[in-house]
């Protein structure tokens, strides 16, 4: 693992452009900092490491994970929750435990909306059972990027929705005046209404929405 680490630091770091980083810092408010890699540059340098041939054993996941997502990059987190991802088969029923630690660790919207999606997603289709004990333990708490991931793990569930527990997370969540809270609402809505959109159209209509996220729920369905 330590080789495997030491790879990974050696491709990303010969690869960095600190006038690149400027910007990518900026756009993200000056929370992280950056290598300065773009998108399509990282993801032909992560390729060899996410090759299912060259991937860790399961049960060394959690500690590489954490290590990479300590590293103050942001380059890291992003090939640690890609790494995560090719580990979907395998996820075995505590691996929730980690997955809260990534989405409360070094938080914001570009990580937190790729583990919802592609990793709360695929653990809570294995394990149903998990769904309403984790989405009502997230929405009660003070955690606003857990109540997010309440609110999008369903994002690509399609006609597979549970609307009781969107209705439960959304309900919960009405008068929060949380940006990343109510432009979530009005997304996984908007997102649903693709496959469902008279029940997405008669739940806006009766639901005490903030303007945001009705705007956003509505706005495909509006231009149709």
């Amino acid at each position: 693992m330590t080789e495997y680490l030491k790879s990974l630091r050696d491709e990303f770091h010969n690869n960095a452009n600190p006038k690149i980083a400027i910007g990518q810092k900026a756009y993200m408010k000056n929370k992280f900092e950056f290598l300065g890699i773009t998108s399509p540059i990282r993801k032909e340098l992560q390729r060899p490491f996410l090759n299912n041939k060259h991937l860790p054993p399961k049960d060394k996941l959690e500690e590489l994970l954490k290590a990479i997502w300590q590293k103050p990059e942001r380059e890291y987190q992003y090939f640690a929750q890609e790494l995560f991802q090719k580990y979907r088969k395998q996820f075995e029923i505590k691996d929730i435990v980690l997955m809260e630690y990534l989405i409360t660790h070094k938080s914001w919207w570009d990580t937190v909306d790729f583990l919802a999606s592609n990793i709360l997603g695929p653990y809570f289709a294995k394990f149903p059972e998990q769904r309403e004990v984790y989405v009502k333990k997230w929405i009660s708490s003070k955690n606003m990027w857990l109540q997010r991931s309440a609110l999008l793990f369903q994002l690509k569930y399609k006609n597979k929705v549970d609307t009781n527990l969107l209705s439960y997370s959304i309900n919960s969540l009405l008068g929060s005046k949380e940006f990343f809270i109510n432009k979530a609402i009005g997304w996984s809505l908007r997102q649903y209404g693709k496959f469902n959109p008279k029940w997405v159209v008669d739940f806006s209509n009766n639901t005490q929405l903030e303007n945001l996220s009705k705007r956003e729920a509505l706005r495909i369905i509006n231009k149709e």
